[in-house]
């Protein structure tokens, strides 16, 4: 029987079988056995049947003319051994996930983490430096993103073009990400401190005094280029390292049903981020409170804060490498091998972008979203800063602005998930719409 139980075997039966009545159940008959609609299991054996169309030929055996006869065949009805019925290894879980995901999953997560908690730390840290420096308010916002912040994006993106065509994908990582790190660190403890002597400031007031106001952004960029420096960098920390660096990692090493299962959980991760970040802007600016007269509180703040900033950009490299190192990348299925597209320039590139509906439609919310936050972000920004004149102040308030964000978008999220649930997906759609209005 054990035999048997490990291979498919067919076993004629007579047509009035007599001892097999006793074998499988005395009190139903044969009959009933084998017209039933469901297999028999003895002791783990698996017993089917099916009937074989009469023949017309000579009788031979135990097969009479005109008759039909039952083949019953017998199969293994369990696995051992960790083994399913076509003998596949049943992959390790842990609460109902492949350990292979996890490993992926998991990493992921806490770098999307890490990325989201040192952009709020500069996001926040980048107003303050610009909105409350001397000489400077919250109207060269606009001079700002237009004239030095644009530019230096499309550099970006035409250098990132050439480097992507040269280095391979680890190398292109670390080289987008470390001069990011290097300098959020240099700031702090190098840049700040000496931007005393390094800051034209007498040349701004003699040139403000020629020109007049209508210059006073450009003169002001000029007057603080160091901090509208750190404004250009701490932006394309959000647009470089989480758009391109981020996704385009977590689109190589993730299956189409894993993105669909764990991305969204990615976004209440952000939130998550979004409130630890802006405690930590808190805690950090509220250290002016401790230090006695005379001494500088917000460089001591800065410092802590991009220290900071740079272990979280250490904690993304070295789980940029561990998933590279111990994580294999998901096989990719390939009906036909096709054939390699050649590399595109940056025209074709653009080409290629402005050519798709589905970029022109993103381009266009994106253009939306930039003049609605430029429209009420200088009137918001002057309003805190008559109400927050000192940069820890400021920053204080930031921080706690942070914090109440991340906490009600996360509750959102959780909501809408609700409701989508329960509620007609034309009317979800309907009320979207009126609320983006």
């Amino acid at each position: 029987m054990e035999a048997v139980s490990r291979t498919i075997g067919f076993l004629p039966l007579p047509p009035k079988p007599t001892k097999a009545r006793s074998f499988l159940n005395p009190s139903q008959g044969l009959k009933h056995r084998l017209f039933a609609s469901k297999n028999l299991n003895i002791n783990g054996l698996s017993l089917s049947y099916k009937t074989i169309p009469s023949s017309e030929g000579k009788p031979s055996g135990l097969l009479h003319p005109k008759q039909k006869s039952f083949v019953c065949k017998a199969r293994s009805g369990s696995a051992g051994d960790g083994q399913s019925y076509s003998g596949e290894t049943q992959k390790p879980k842990v609460l109902g996930v492949e350990l292979l995901t996890l490993k992926k999953i998991i990493p992921l997560g806490l770098m999307f983490f890490c990325i989201l908690f040192n952009y709020t730390i500069l996001r926040d840290t980048k107003d303050v430096l610009v909105v409350t420096a001397k000489g400077s308010s919250a109207e060269i916002i606009p001079f700002l993103k237009t004239w030095v912040n644009l530019p230096m994006a499309v550099g970006f993106m035409l250098l990132y073009t050439k480097l992507s065509n040269v280095l391979s994908k680890k190398t292109l990582f670390y080289t987008v990400i470390v001069p990011f790190i290097a300098f959020f660190g240099a700031f702090g403890f190098l840049l700040y401190p000496l931007s005393y002597y390094i800051h034209p400031e007498a040349l701004s007031d003699h040139l403000l005094a020629v020109l007049g106001p209508r210059f006073l952004g450009p003169l002001a960029i000029m007057r603080i280029w160091t901090f509208c420096l750190f404004y250009v960098m701490a932006e394309l920390w959000g647009s470089v390292v989480i758009s391109v660096l981020f996704w385009g990692f977590a689109n190589q090493i993730t299956t189409v049903e894993e993105a669909k299962r764990f991305y969204p959980m990615f976004g209440l991760g952000a939130n998550i981020a979004l409130i630890f970040s802006g405690r930590t802007v808190k805690y950090f600016s509220n250290m002016r409170k401790n230090l006695g007269p005379g001494v500088d509180g917000w460089a001591i703040s800065l410092k802590g804060m991009m220290s900071v900033v740079v272990l979280m950009g250490f904690t993304i490299c070295f789980l940029y490498w561990w998933v590279n190192t111990y994580v294999p990348l998901p096989k990719r299925s390939r009906k036909k091998k096709k054939k390699e597209k050649p590399k595109m320039g940056t025209m074709e590139s653009l080409k290629f972008l402005v050519s798709s509906p589905y970029i022109r439609d993103l381009a266009t919310l994106v253009v939306a979203y930039g003049i609605s936050i430029n429209l009420i972000e200088v009137t918001w920004k002057l309003k805190l800063k008559a109400q927050f004149p000192s940069p820890n102040e400021y920053s204080s308030f930031m921080g706690d602005f942070s914090t109440v964000t991340g906490i009600t978008t996360f509750t959102m999220m959780l909501l809408s998930q609700l409701y989508s649930k329960n509620m007609d997906g034309g009317l979800l759609q309907k009320l979207r719409q009126q609320s983006c209005f």
